[in-house]
């Protein structure tokens, strides 16, 4: 179990991990060995998240996620097997706990009173200044 939350762990067969080449340069070594990995996580079949987490985790993943709902991510930044599923591993519980969380309510707020002061200012003056005109008409 890999735990995310206090009320969310994910289990281990949930969770498929592949190791591919690596990208960019390296030299011979980068060739012969699989240190990247494509860690895959079908969050539409998860029966560890709730609804509401799957639709907002989705939102989050962006082009990492499918059409048929599985994430998917791609970790290369370390020289090893084990640091690059580590880092995986590590940002897939991030995105979910972040998921987890649910979004702060917007408070709306009303216009300052210094504000309210200077828009009154301005229409003072505007008036001031449409009034001078009509005395120079006369």
């Amino acid at each position: 179990m890999i735990r995310v939350t206090d009320e969310i762990s994910i289990r281990q067969d949930e969770i498929e991990l592949e190791f591919v080449r690596s990208p960019g340069p390296g030299g011979q070594k980068v060739n012969k060995v699989s240190t990247a990995v494509q860690l895959r996580f079908d969050v539409a079949g998860s029966p560890s998240l709730a609804q509401e987490v799957k639709r907002r985790l989705a939102r989050l993943a962006g082009s990492r996620m499918t059409a048929g709902g599985v994430l998917i991510i791609r970790a290369s930044r370390c020289r090893t097997q084990r640091a690059n599923r580590d880092d995986a591993l590590r940002r897939l519980t991030g995105l979910i706990a972040r998921a987890a969380k649910p979004p702060r309510k917007r408070v709306p707020t009303g216009p300052t009173a210094a504000s309210r002061q200077r828009r009154l200012e301005a229409k003072k003056r505007r008036s001031h200044l449409k009034r001078l005109r009509q005395q120079t008409q006369e």
